[in-house]
């Protein structure tokens, strides 16, 4: 049976030179990186060199970046400590109705106490209006925190020109960019941004490992306390493979972001311009422009999309309904129904991303397979049956 992965905005395989460039760092060179004899000395340096990789990536300063365990650690890093250390200059923090759930729910919690936030609607498209953006800052204001790229439909938000408004407001301004970063050129001088986080294993690095860029001169309380870890900005013995693995990821996706882009734009393309000539009622999530090239999101109308999912992985397919942090639970997409989506087409809305080693092959065998799944499950919806006739 072919097995086809479509689902690398949940997670990408560790390439084989990420691999090979971390093994030594599990093995033989496995010293403290904070140790000043000769056991630390190499993977002190192997760390830099690893953050001096990634900050290319992103076009920053070595100082200006902190590994992490993960995006969720960066976003509540970013979110928690800056809002932790201005909240003598005010109580007030901006985000959006489609963020990742490491947002959200890190919002939620400063709620509880005594911040105040604000959640921007999203059109049709998932992108916010941005006079809403301006109206809703206040005062108070300390923080907008809005994503780079929406880890379900792929839309690109307007990042620099946020960026553009925060600076304007004297507001600070942190972008997710977990699914963004190695995709897309990411150049933090040009985007006015304060605050970035990003992730190893969603760029083909392993997993447990992320980092966060802080803007020189930007406050932040830390999250983990403890010895002089990071510029004492995060406490902890570094995860010096996996911070190897990431830095030679960042370097790949740095060097072959141009082939990769024009590679995934054209099977995405193909699988949606295919998939509107074979399945009718289906609709393509998100901005028709605007989004990452390796995401197609789409509702097919009168399926159950977890059904859905697990006919696809009968036939060797892995996709997904959304969000892999969300996957066990039965509500409707969050981002879907912000954009206006009811219930029931939200959860007949499958997630395809694709990655570096899919192919025009696996694309037209998803194709193929599609159709008679899709007419075998409609056949036994009693909605289906009236809007035929």
């Amino acid at each position: 049976m072919n097995r086809i992965y479509f689902d690398h905005n949940a997670t990408t395989p560790v390439l084989d030179e990420v691999f090979d460039a971390m093994v030594p760092f599990l093995k033989d060179q496995w010293g403290n990186p904070s140790s000043i004899h000769w056991a630390g000395r190499g993977t002190r340096k192997a760390v830099e060199d690893a953050r001096e990789k990634i900050c290319a990536l992103l076009n920053c300063a070595p100082l200006e970046l902190i590994f992490t365990s993960s995006g969720t650690e960066g976003d509540n890093h970013a979110i928690k400590g800056l809002a932790w250390a201005n909240k003598a200059k005010g109580n007030h923090i901006i985000t959006t109705k489609v963020e990742h759930p490491a947002v959200l729910n890190t919002c939620k919690h400063l709620q509880k106490e005594g911040f105040e936030v604000t959640y921007l609607d999203v059109d049709k498209h998932g992108l916010i209006n941005l006079d809403d953006l301006k109206a809703a800052i206040t005062p108070k204001t300390i923080l907008i925190t809005v994503m780079f790229a929406n880890n379900e439909t792929g839309v690109l938000f307007p990042i620099k020109e946020i960026g553009a408004i925060a600076k304007e407001k004297g507001v600070a301004f942190h972008t997710d960019a977990v699914q963004a970063a190695g995709k897309i050129k990411i150049d933090v001088q040009d985007l006015n941004v304060d605050l970035m986080t990003i992730s190893g294993h969603k760029l083909y690095g392993p997993k447990g490992i992320g980092a966060l860029y802080v803007k020189r001169g930007t406050r932040l309380v830390p999250l983990i306390h403890g010895g002089h870890h990071e510029r004492n900005r995060r406490g902890g013995t570094e995860n010096v493979a996996g911070i190897v693995g990431m830095g030679k990821a960042a370097e790949i996706a740095l060097r072959d972001m141009e082939k990769e882009i024009a590679h995934l734009t054209m099977l995405r393309n193909r699988l949606e311009k295919g998939m509107a000539e074979r399945v009718p009622h289906i609709t393509v999530n998100g901005h028709p422009d605007k989004r990452l090239p390796n995401t197609a999101n789409i509702s097919f109308e009168f399926v159950e999309g977890e059904s859905l999912l697990l006919s696809l992985d009968m036939k060797g397919i892995a996709a997904s309904s959304g969000s892999a942090c969300t996957s066990g639970s039965l509500e409707p997409s969050h981002v879907l129904v912000s954009m206006g989506m009811t219930h029931e087409l939200s959860h007949g809305s499958v997630r395809f991303s694709l990655g570096k080693s899919n192919t025009i092959e696996e694309i037209d065998y998803l194709l193929e397979i599609m159709p008679p799944i899709v007419e075998r499950m409609r056949a036994m919806s009693p909605l289906y049956a009236g809007a035929e006739g």
